[in-house]
């Protein structure tokens, strides 16, 4: 589904927009790469920890908080000649919030670093600071059907921009050969039958004070335009496949939890065996990178993996390729190619024709 997000401007880390705040729990309920979506409530000039305090202090923070919410401060410092540690910044910046609420309301709501209901973010980029509120609250890519799990799952938001900028086609066949706890599978499932992914979880907006005012009756509202625009199926089969029992065993159960089990076919089986009926249809898959098995076997999975794929003419293959040995193996040109991370991991996300 478009977000229809007016003026997106790609950055550093992210893309900002102008919206209104019903825009940003739009977005905490439909996108599925996000990883956060964070207000700008100020941005003011801080060169010092004197100019941080008070900047942050001149916020109208009774907008956003009263005594009985708790809030956390996290911050993030670049390139300011006297703020250099983050920690100091976000304690300046709780002093600030705290002893502008105490002014105003006669006391001080407490400090959760662990389960705050309010989450304030601190950008701090040479001189100038911006302070943000975490509508979401936990990161986006806990979508909550994570139940089971196998060694060095994808995360859900990384397996969707995969399908995405991989230009998979909902309508047509989808296969995850190497699946291991299913992610790319249950994406697909969710994206095929436009399922919102923060359907099924709470966000942290929900817990503002100011959510029970009005903004509580439009949220009802996007849920219920949401799982009206759900399909009862997935449009064409999708197929997890994994080598090892264990593996599949998580991945079904994970599709369990995310509602779509009933639109993933779950197989055991090498991808040399795949069997393929289609004509047309995408392989989407991220193999192994070489961390856990010796160079000569994973020089030979490799080239399975390419024996195989060269006997699905009319298919797509779309690869997150952390080993440019999987890329000379495959031979010819992507017809896309996107540096992307996975965790601390370069890697490549390679588009085939086959």
């Amino acid at each position: 589904m478009a977000l229809r997000i007016r003026a997106p401007r790609g950055d550093t880390g992210g893309v900002s927009f102008a919206g209104s705040f019903e825009d940003g729990m739009k977005v905490c309920l439909w996108s599925r790469v996000a990883m956060r979506v964070l207000l700008e409530v100020a941005a003011f000039p801080a060169p010092h920890a004197e100019a941080l305090y008070a900047g942050a202090r001149a916020i109208p923070w009774t907008d956003h908080l009263d005594t009985r919410t708790t809030f956390a401060v996290s911050a993030s410092v670049q390139d300011n000649q006297n703020l250099r540690h983050s920690g100091f910044a976000a304690l300046k910046v709780k002093d600030a919030v705290a002893d502008a609420l105490r002014e105003r309301l006669g006391a001080r709501p407490d400090v959760s670093t662990e389960d705050p209901d309010v989450a304030l973010f601190l950008h701090l980029r040479g001189p100038e600071a911006r302070l943000f509120l975490d509508l979401a609250g936990e990161p986006l890519h806990r979508r909550g059907y994570r139940v089971a799990m196998t060694e060095a799952p994808l995360k859900e938001t990384l397996a969707a921009a995969v399908l995405a900028l991989g230009r998979v086609d909902p309508a047509l066949p989808f296969v995850d050969p190497m699946a291991g706890s299913g992610t790319l599978a249950i994406e697909q499932a969710m994206a095929a039958r436009r399922l919102a992914p923060g359907l099924e979880r709470s966000f942290g907006f929900q817990r503002w004070p100011r959510f029970a005012t009005g903004p509580d009756r439009i949220w009802a509202s996007l849920v219920k335009t949401a799982q009206k625009a759900a399909l009862p199926a997935a449009p064409a089969p999708i197929i997890a496949r994994d080598l090892a029992p264990e593996a599949i065993a998580a991945a079904r159960r994970n599709a369990e939890a995310a509602g779509v089990a009933r639109d993933i076919t779950f197989q055991t089986g090498d991808i040399g065996d795949l069997a393929i009926t289609a004509p047309a249809g995408t392989v989407c898959f991220n193999p192994p990178y070489g961390e856990r098995l010796a160079p000569a076997d994973l020089d030979e999975l490799y080239r399975n993996i390419s024996r195989r794929l060269r006997r699905m003419p009319g298919w797509a293959a779309v690869i997150l390729n952390g080993n440019p040995l999987l890329a000379r193996a495959m031979g010819g040109q992507p017809e896309l190619s996107h540096k992307l991370w996975n965790g601390p991991i370069e890697v490549r996300l390679l588009r085939y024709r086959l």
